[in-house]
């Protein structure tokens, strides 16, 4: 299928790696022109070099911190130059520590807050006079315990949901010119996924690598954990014309584990 991205401009935010890394690729595969993010500027370098090999649209990094405005506005004004215009923003940013409740302080809370909604909230206020410019669309990359809270994540599974009420308000206010979807991912084999098994096999909880995937894929119906590609092609296909009639939805892509009707 030909998703119709060829030429036009893309931001991927948190892109050096993991679920943002292949939205960008995902998209410039495609033909889309893609900026991708990150803080550290080796590693985004290394990530742009490796998306080129696949790409048919032109790549380029901007560094940037999400939780600092000037470097948001610099992204979308980066963007702009590069390409002319933003007709896709993809939001993506890493996960806030993990942890129970009582171990949380305020400043753990407005932390997680500033770096979930809030990069959300300034990207697509930069971003918006190009979007509506042009018909565009926006991806928030979210999680699956948007749907049911996961152990341990109380930072996580509390502040993701501000982000899909903001997704859910922001397909009514922009449209007609704008649609706004959201993915919410469950277990995919990312960078940050491998880390944790191999600290897992350090401390002996897992005899191998192969037996901490094994318990990674526990109670996932399709019996594995997802390839980041298959998120970043479902970002791809939500951000082209060929989705045109779906706004306002979030997709959970995750295998089939969940348990919610909805």
């Amino acid at each position: 299928m030909d998703l119709q991205l060829q030429g036009d401009a893309a931001l991927v935010t948190a892109s050096s790696s993991g679920l943002g890394m292949a939205s960008a690729r995902a998209l410039a595969m495609e033909g889309a022109n893609v900026v991708m993010n990150g803080r550290d500027e080796q590693r985004l370098a290394d990530a742009v070099a490796d998306v080129r090999e696949d790409a048919t649209g032109e790549v380029v990094g901007q560094p940037g911190d999400l939780t600092d405005p000037d470097d948001v506005e610099a992204l979308v004004d980066r963007t702009v130059e590069e390409f002319g215009t933003v007709d896709h923003l993809v939001t993506s940013a890493g996960g806030p520590p993990s942890g129970p409740f009582l171990e949380k302080s305020d400043r753990d809370w407005y932390e997680a807050y500033d770096l979930l909604v809030m990069s959300v909230v300034r990207l697509v206020r930069e971003a918006n006079p190009h979007l509506q410019d042009g018909g565009g669309t926006v991806v928030n990359i979210a999680s699956s315990s948007v749907k049911e809270a996961i152990d341990g994540l109380v930072l996580s599974n509390s502040v993701r949901m501000s982000v899909i009420g903001l997704e859910k308000t922001l397909s009514k206010e922009l449209a007609p010119d704008v649609r706004v979807n959201a993915v919410l991912p469950g277990v995919h084999e990312t960078p940050r996924v491998q880390e944790v098994i191999e600290q897992g096999v350090e401390r002996g909880d897992y005899e191998d690598y192969e037996d901490g995937l094994e318990d990674h894929r526990t109670g996932i119906p399709v019996g594995r954990t997802g390839d980041p590609m298959e998120l970043g092609r479902t970002v791809a296909f939500l951000s082209s014309p060929q989705a045109g009639y779906i706004n306002g939805e979030t997709v959970t892509i995750d295998g089939g584990a969940g348990a919610s009707n909805l």
